[in-house]
């Protein structure tokens, strides 16, 4: 049947690694420009992040994130470098936006033990 949608009785997606409702500001470039942006994480999980920005940036386009959060009374972050697998329109607030679907292409082991701690923070989603 054409244009049929079929149901696999699932109604929940099944990923590999739970993901999170974290809200937590970053900062990334595009690896080949020297300009900073600004986003929001909506939820992360060990492999990669969901993130609203209000620049588009194509699928497959590599990034440098630093991920900033509140340590005590301090400011910290971690780095990763990820890619682009997914963008959509995401209107926020009436001014045009964007959410990208991020997978991780690197991260160290110091700045992984960052992000576990932070999910073991977050919500459960």
């Amino acid at each position: 049947m054409r244009g049929a949608i079929v149901d696999s009785g699932s109604s929940r997606e099944q990923r590999k690694h739970a993901r999170f409702q974290l809200s937590l500001p970053i900062e990334f470039r595009v690896t080949s420009d020297k300009h900073i942006h600004g986003a929001m994480i909506i939820n992360a999980s060990e492999t990669g992040l969901l993130i609203q920005s209000p620049k588009n940036i194509p699928v497959g386009t590599k990034l440098n994130i630093a991920v900033l959060f509140s340590k005590g009374f301090e400011l910290a972050n971690f780095e990763v470098v990820a890619e682009v697998v997914w963008t959509k329109s995401h209107p926020n607030e009436g001014k045009e936006g964007y959410q990208f679907g991020l997978r991780f292409v690197h991260i160290l082991e110091e700045d992984r033990q960052k992000l576990q701690h932070l999910l073991g923070e977050g919500v459960l989603i």
